[in-house]
């Protein structure tokens, strides 16, 4: 059975924040076909970074915190297929092909499918006391495992685990963090502002295992054990697997698209079918101010930005990517942010900003300002970070005694 209209619409496969932005947003842009929304959880799109803060510390059972109420839906005529899966794309005829067994046809297609959370592949990893963290359903489960009389273990020191084990200790929970790598979050944070959060959670209690790899996990039948490449046991009575996660792209892969570290997109977010689109964690795309290299971002911000974008050019506006990437995360009562790619910059300058806060400056060898980052209490580093992330867009190379200088205000840069 094949749904025919006399529009065949914009189909998006992928009901998170950046299918659910675009969904919104092809309405704002003025397009008035059919949009409809596929998801496969059962709840209507909802916030994903909440899930390992709010979601656990929260003194009542959470609710997902939408993004977009059915009331919104309805009144924007977004048909929102939940708990549905998207079996195959037909590029020849346009349609793509229901769980359920009937086809859609589109103008249109944009894949919003995100990412889902990396796992171990060794015996153990998935036994019944074992959890990832990537949905609203995982979090419920993991929330309900947190009191003061539990051990929880967590492999991996980048962002979701971390957050997770500041939540845990919130909620008394004795936490173990074990990180394969010389120290906590080395692929995406510097060293100087890393530190800071180490400290922070060992102050709180957290015991940081790094450098450390995992050689066993075993569960007795009362714990999980996880054994330590140099021999150390960790007992736990949930371990939680934050190692990362791993675009959604074998819808894209069987239809004969592109990917490359995610499904490619060009500057316009348009796959290798002119027709497909594909926006959010789940694609790669050139970033034309780092010189057109190909990153993939898992960030609330870019997910927003591109399902904005995406919608707009599958309205046919032909416009390019120029949004820079920007990461933070909130742990215990620091916040750190970063706008640009760190590892762009050949050097970096530091300022300052009093009680401990600080921002590092990215320069690269033709002294631009290519990212910053900064960490400190609460939103101390926000404006800074803000202003820096205008300079990185700008191209500017500003003086690094002047970037050094916290009575040098950035915005007077900003006017050079």
């Amino acid at each position: 059975m094949v749904d025919r209209g006399a529009d065949r619409g914009m189909v998006i496969v992928g009901a998170g924040e950046c299918g659910a932005r675009a969904a919104v947003a092809l309405r704002e842009n003025g397009y008035a076909g059919p949009v409809t929304l596929i998801g496969n959880e059962p709840h209507l799109p909802y916030e994903r970074p909440p899930l390992s803060k709010q979601a656990m510390v929260s003194e009542t059972e959470p609710q997902p915190k939408t993004i977009a109420s059915a009331e919104v839906l309805r009144d924007k005529q977004v048909d929102c297929r939940t708990g549905t899966n998207v079996t195959a794309i037909n590029r020849a005829s346009k349609h793509v092909r229901l769980s359920e067994g009937t086809s859609l046809p589109y103008d249109k297609l944009l894949l919003a499918t995100g990412a889902v959370a990396r796992t171990l592949k060794m015996p153990g990893a998935d036994g019944p006391r074992v959890a990832t963290l990537r949905t609203y359903d995982d979090a419920l489960r993991i929330r309900a495992a947190l009191r003061p009389d539990v051990k929880l273990a967590v492999i991996g020191g980048g962002f979701i685990g971390l957050e997770l084990a500041a939540s845990a200790r919130k909620r008394g929970a004795a936490v173990t963090v074990i990180e394969a790598l010389p120290r906590i979050l080395s692929r995406a944070v510097p060293e100087d502002l890393a530190e800071v959060i180490a400290g922070r959670h060992r102050a709180e209690g957290v015991e940081l295992r790094c450098g450390s790899g995992v050689d066993a996990i075993r569960d007795t039948g009362s714990a999980v054990e996880v054994t330590l490449t140099g021999g150390e046991v960790v007992s736990a009575n949930l371990l939680v697997i934050g190692i990362g996660a791993v675009a959604v792209t074998g819808l894209a892969e069987a239809a004969g698209l592109r990917v490359e570290n995610g499904i490619a997109v060009d500057e316009k977010l348009r796959t290798s079918d002119p027709e497909i689109f594909a926006a959010g964690d789940c694609c790669s795309f050139p970033l034309m101010i780092y010189g057109g290299r190909r990153v993939r971002l898992e960030s609330w911000r870019n997910a927003q930005d591109q399902g904005n974008l995406a919608a707009r050019n599958m309205l046919g506006r032909e416009e390019a990517i120029s949004t820079l990437p920007w990461f933070w995360t909130d742990q215990y009562d620091l916040v750190l942010q970063i706008a640009g790619l760190t590892d762009a910059g050949t050097a970096t300058v530091r300022r300052d900003l009093g009680d401990g806060a600080f921002i590092l400056f990215h320069i690269d060898a033709a002294g631009r300002l290519v990212a910053a980052s900064g960490i400190g209490r609460g939103n101390v580093v926000a404006r800074d970070i803000r202003l820096a992330e205008m300079l990185i867009a700008k191209r500017a190379t500003p003086d690094a005694a002047a970037l050094a200088d916290a009575g040098v205000k950035l915005k007077s840069l900003l006017a050079a």
